[in-house]
């Protein structure tokens, strides 16, 4: 059996977007009875938030939609995830920019709307400082890329 793709959702904090990317694709995976071809993490440029729970307003969002994230546990980037994941899947330009120091290791970041062949807008917005309704768009928008990494997942498979 070939080894799984890795996929690392990275957002600031990792309480917010990469958690919802990663819940989204997590569900979206095993509804198309992929979960067992690809491993998915997330984790934050910044450690703030290490070892919390997603913000309350992701988790809700999320649940809204059938998905339950409210296990995760935030954490940050670190050298050895250049190592084990394939892919580093940012959910704006500022987090890609910080993967664009030199790191060691097999992942390559790039922006995880584009990476997933989304339409414009290419980034996912910060909801953190927004209410229900950016919470529920960022949601919008990371969904829809899981349902694309499905469908290239297919693509690739058929």
């Amino acid at each position: 059996m070939a080894e799984p793709l890795r996929l690392l959702m990275l957002c600031m904090g990792n309480i917010c977007r990469s958690p919802m990317a990663e819940g989204a694709l997590r569900a979206r995976l095993h509804g198309a009875g992929l979960a067992g071809d690809v491993e998915v993490d997330s984790a934050g440029t910044g450690g703030w938030h290490a070892g919390e729970p997603p913000d309350s307003r992701a988790i809700a969002t999320a649940a809204a939609h059938g998905v339950d994230i409210g296990m995760l546990r935030a954490r940050q980037l670190g050298p050895a995830d250049f190592g084990r994941f394939d892919w580093i899947l940012c959910a704006d330009r500022d987090n890609l920019a910080q993967m664009r120091k030199p790191m060691q290791g097999r992942a390559k970041p790039v922006l995880l709307r584009e990476w997933a062949a989304c339409a414009h807008p290419l980034e996912v917005p910060d909801p953190y400082a927004g209410g229900s309704r950016e919470f529920e768009h960022a949601w919008s928008l990371v969904d829809e890329a899981a349902a694309r990494v499905v469908e290239r997942l297919r693509a690739v498979r058929a």
